[in-house]
């Protein structure tokens, strides 16, 4: 399975697991990890960022995480 479809079939299964807000940093945290995309210090670093930018915290997540992890 390429990189690009586990990245959308883990953030959606992250959105359907969780309601929004601070809940769904803990499971990007650990499938990020489980996956081997990202370290620890790097899924911190994206959730900074992805705090900081206007708009909802999974979406700027889920762009960066496939920006670092895919390349794209």
């Amino acid at each position: 399975m390429s990189t690009i479809l586990e990245l959308y079939l883990v953030f959606l299964k992250i959105g359907f697991c969780s309601f929004g807000g601070l809940s769904m940093i803990p499971v990007i945290n650990q499938e990020m990890v489980n996956h081997g995309w990202m370290t620890l210090e790097e899924v911190a670093d994206i959730i900074a960022i992805a705090e900081m930018t206007p708009g909802p915290l999974g979406v700027n997540a889920a762009t960066f995480a496939g920006m670092r992890a895919a390349g794209c």
